[in-house]
């Protein structure tokens, strides 16, 4: 072949041969990234009950924390000339037994439910997540051990253990963190330990101890993160189991004391007047059932988004 008919090099190339797709062509997009929370709120947003439960309790929260700049009674002030005054314009929810206007005492009564709802269950799946990972990384005696240590919890009725608890440690609200705290702890301690025993076998686990990657790491880095949406429903599930031990605890006279106005307590109280005063016992009663419940329809709901087999 003469130089002449040759095909020239530049001609025999093209644009694609060894050079790829160049990248000033490759557009993505933001909206098709998809996370695992955007999934799970997204999916949140389209349960209305859920959604009614987050706006309940989102209200009484702000309610709560302004309760002393919208409230124009002090919870605590008592008049005796007003004892079991019914509602009316001037105590919207009525008198207790000693005067006290109702209405007030129930708002900041809210202040003692959301803490005490928030904190031991805080402090239990805090506590039950890393025994439950623990157990179900490391197996052999500390699994063992951490698993019966949580049968001996769940053997026993989760209130009359937060009462022995309350009166070996006195009645006082620090010390009903840490009744409920111990209560709450060993369910958690199981979901996790469930979930850890499947996730411990996966490729990814298995690639990280190939590696050299400590255990440590391997449980704070991959099987944590990955158990966190389980933990999660768990939390927000506990919260209304502590605020009804709470409320039982309070009743039952080992919870908070007076003149704490915490809803347990108040029913306590007005139980004595069910019959010629039954607003006393009934509304925070009724305000108990009404956070309970809210919190148990966001329980449901973000279980049901996280649950895979729970979506369309």
């Amino acid at each position: 072949m003469h130089d002449d008919e040759r095909v020239p090099d530049n001609k025999m190339k093209t644009p694609d041969s060894g050079q790829g797709i160049a990248p000033e062509k490759i557009e993505v997009k933001k909206d098709d990234v998809e996370t695992l929370f955007g999934d799970v709120f997204r999916a949140f947003q389209k349960n209305r009950s859920a959604l009614v439960g987050l706006c309940v309790v989102l209200f009484i929260t702000v309610l709560a924390l302004s309760a002393p700049y919208v409230l124009s009674h002090d919870p605590y002030t008592m008049n005796l000339d007003n004892r079991n005054q019914p509602p009316s314009e001037a105590h919207w929810f009525g008198t207790d037994t000693y005067g006290r206007d109702l209405m007030a005492r129930v708002i900041f009564g809210a202040r003692i439910s959301l803490v005490i709802g928030l904190i031991p269950a805080f402090l239990a799946t805090c506590i039950g997540s890393i025994l439950g990972v623990a157990s179900g990384f490391y197996g052999g005696k500390t699994d063992f051990w951490i698993m019966r240590l949580a049968d001996v919890v769940l053997a026993f009725p989760s209130l009359l253990l937060a009462m022995v608890i309350m009166y070996t440690l006195g009645a006082n609200l620090f010390n009903i963190f840490i009744a409920l705290s111990i209560v709450g702890w060993a369910s958690t301690s199981r979901i996790v330990r469930s979930q850890t025993l499947a996730l411990k076998e996966k490729e990814f686990v298995e690639a990280a101890r190939a590696l050299g990657v400590k255990n440590r790491t391997i449980i704070f880095r991959h099987i944590l993160p990955n158990c966190l949406p389980n933990i999660m429903v768990v939390f927000t599930m506990s919260i209304p189991s502590a605020i009804m031990q709470e409320a039982g605890l309070s009743f039952l006279g080992v919870g908070a004391q007076p003149p704490t106005p915490s809803w347990g307590l108040l029913v306590s109280q007005g139980k004595e007047f069910i019959f010629s005063a039954p607003w006393v016992a009934i509304i925070p009663g009724v305000a108990i059932l009404i956070l309970v419940l809210a919190f148990n329809f966001m329980g449901d709901g973000l279980r049901d988004a996280i649950d895979p087999y729970m979506k369309d």
